[in-house]
């Protein structure tokens, strides 16, 4: 996998990934999360992760909700996690390989073009 920018990945399309392919070698990974903002590694190396705090539970599930539409668009499906009410935290992995693979990274940037302001 080349390294691109969140615009890049976010015109993409997630490719279904059947295993049989290998994970993102670490060093990969570590250079294309600095083109996306704020996502990390799991400590793993094997997820990588996002955090959010919404205004409220109401705004936190919209989001979620925002969230699945374009998971389910993209037939890739985040790892969701709504703790405290409003702190939101994200996991994307590609389960059939065990790691990270593009998709990853290309529905991370799609999350991240959600407009968090719009939802209440």
């Amino acid at each position: 996998m080349q390294i691109q920018t969140s615009q890049q990945l976010s015109a993409k399309k997630c490719e279904p990934c059947e295993g049989g392919v290998a994970a993102c070698p670490l060093e990969v990974s570590q250079q294309q999360l600095k083109n996306l903002d704020q996502w990390k590694l799991t400590p793993d190396n094997q997820r990588i992760v996002k955090t959010w705090t919404m205004k409220n539970f109401v705004q936190a599930l919209n989001f979620f909700n925002a969230v699945g539409e374009v998971a389910e668009a993209e037939a890739h499906h985040p790892d969701l996690h709504l703790e405290s009410y409003r702190n939101v935290r994200i996991e994307i992995w590609t389960h059939a390989i065990g790691g990270l693979s593009e998709n990853d990274f290309i529905l991370a940037a799609k999350i991240d073009q959600i407009d968090i302001d719009s939802i209440n």
